[in-house]
């Protein structure tokens, strides 16, 4: 079967698991050698103590510590990189490989040529003879994954190496960039972690007027460190992938405004981002905030709050903590901005 053929079959199969995830039945283990044939993959669900964990393909995903709520969403990765929409994991044992392929060889679909190369494959020992069968319970047939939610990307189309074996305890071939390592799999749960959106509290709040300091802050209860841990059970390897809140970047929604500090980028310090406004602090410049030099008329500015992550993994047979891209995630909210030149509190 051509690559791009068995690609558009497995983002079918992703598509369904990635329904089933979504549903209150939410833990779906693929189990080579377990029942069905070797294009399938089989399910099983449970859902106890808000600990909730699904699948995509031979990945688990554990999401009890992920962020939560109608407004959570996805960072964006501050660089170019992007999770990988593919990769290659255990799909087959050799008795569900022939399964698979003999009929398609029997209907003679994909072409006599295709069908014959394919047999000296898997089959006549170039490399590999008779589907592996002597090293049964050694290992796995590896195939080609797409990544929940990136079904249409170009970059589904990248794993299109033919299905190939690995010796358990072996690792994948280094010339397969997108083989399930503990590396990946840290990457595939970058994909999968959610985060609050980031609505700041003001004061005054809702409505300001101008050149007066508008205070804002975040709220540490609500402002604090979430992570997913993706697992390959089959392979025994695991990685868990932690985003921290590190700054918020104050948008003010007009040209027309002057934010604290005068780059708008609100570190985080003891904690928190931005200082809670107290009475008797009307005199002073906020340490995060904004001043709007002009009214918003009869529509309110949009004021909107992007929060960089710091983002890092540990894994299985990694030592200490490493570095991915940093993420962002944003919110606007509403902002009444009123002209009154003398302003008394």
């Amino acid at each position: 079967m051509p690559a791009v053929t068995r690609i558009w079959a497995g983002a079918t199969c992703m598509a369904a698991i990635a329904v089933l995830a979504s549903s209150p039945v939410a833990r779906a283990d693929f189990v080579p050698g377990g029942k069905g044939t070797g294009s399938e993959t089989q399910v099983e669900g449970s859902q106890s103590g808000g600990e909730i964990s699904a699948t995509a393909g031979a990945v688990v995903f554990n999401r009890s510590n992920n962020g939560s709520g109608p407004k959570a969403g996805p960072v964006t990765s501050a660089t170019n990189w992007t999770p990988p929409a593919c990769y290659y994991a255990p799909k087959y044992t050799p008795e569900q490989l022939q399964k698979y392929l003999e009929p398609i060889w029997e209907a003679g679909s994909t072409g006599y040529e295709w069908d014959a190369e394919q047999r000296d494959r898997y089959v006549e020992g170039h490399p590999y003879k008779d589907f592996n069968k002597d090293k049964a319970g050694e290992g796995y047939w590896w195939d080609s994954y797409v990544t929940p939610g990136r079904e249409g990307d170009p970059g589904a189309l990248d794993c299109d190496k033919p299905t190939f074996w690995v010796d358990e305890n072996d690792d994948p071939p280094a010339d397969i960039p997108q083989a399930i390592t503990t590396e990946v799999l840290a990457q595939l749960a970058y994909a999968e972690i959610r985060v609050p959106t980031t609505e700041v509290d003001i004061a005054p709040n809702g409505t300001t007027k101008v050149n007066l300091p508008t205070w804002a802050w975040l709220d540490a209860v609500d402002f604090k460190p979430v992570s997913v841990t993706a697992s390959v059970p089959l392979l025994g390897i695991q990685a868990t992938t932690t985003a921290e809140p590190v700054s918020v970047q104050i948008d003010p929604g007009t040209p027309d405004a002057e934010t604290y500090p005068a780059s708008g980028v609100c570190e985080i310090q003891n904690g928190r981002i931005g200082e809670p406004y107290a009475k008797g602090k009307a005199d002073e410049t906020p340490p995060c905030g904004v001043k709007y030099l002009r009214s918003s008329g009869g529509d309110p500015y949009q004021l909107e709050a992007t929060v960089t992550w710091k983002i890092h993994w540990t894994g299985t047979g990694v030592a200490g903590e490493q570095d991915l891209p940093d993420g962002t995630f944003g919110g606007e909210q509403d902002v009444v901005v009123q002209e009154i030149q003398a302003i008394n509190r």
